[in-house]
């Protein structure tokens, strides 16, 4: 399948989040195993304003530093002090705003992935649904973590974004993000995108 061009990217993040539902996430491991999953549902961290994101009053650390650069490279982060995420950073350099991909429909690479993701749960126990259905468990599952944060999603060869299926308008739900109590009026905006 063609990838996404980096014009593709260059918009503001809530724009970009709505693009990216049904869009195809790939990673390629050194073995040459193609893991994928359709992009179902994501989050907008708008930067500088936005009092949830990484980038909120201007933050501009060594861990953030993916979201100032180009559009179209991955922003991955450590969490909790054991889960990745990966984000899409959005708009232009300078312009700190990204996508966190909050789920994905397995498509390749299934058996792989469930093998990443068993732990307290058997391989065999863990449903494809399950697989890529939290951030958190994306990532795991496709074995993305900081080695790949500034990955290129347009030209890279282990982690890039695919052309998918365009959803419509219509079908997009559009909710409040999910853990970002703390952020206070911000907590309430809808930038969480779904498929319905």
């Amino acid at each position: 399948m063609p990838r996404l061009s980096r014009n593709f990217f260059q918009r503001d993040a809530e724009t970009l989040a709505r693009g990216l539902l049904g869009q195809v996430l790939v990673r390629v491991l050194e073995d040459g195993t193609r893991l994928a999953g359709r992009i179902i549902e994501t989050e907008a961290y708008l930067g500088v304003e936005d009092k949830a994101a990484h980038s909120f009053g201007g933050r501009h650390t060594p861990r953030n530093a993916a979201m100032w650069g180009p559009a179209g490279h991955a922003y991955v982060y450590f969490i909790y002090g054991m889960h990745h995420c990966v984000n899409v950073v959005a708009a232009t350099p300078g312009d700190p705003a990204a996508v966190l991909l909050r789920a994905l429909e397995p498509l390749e690479g299934l058996e792989t992935m469930r093998r990443h993701r068993a732990g307290r749960i058997a391989a065999a126990r863990l449903r494809d649904r399950d697989l890529c259905s939290g951030p958190a468990k994306l990532a795991q599952a496709l074995a993305i973590d900081r080695a790949l944060d500034h990955a290129d999603l347009v030209a890279g060869e282990v982690l890039f974004i695919e052309r998918g299926r365009r959803v419509p308008p219509q079908r997009i739900i559009a909710t409040p993000r999910i853990g970002i109590d703390y952020a206070q009026e911000w907590a309430g905006k809808p930038l969480r995108f779904v498929i319905g």
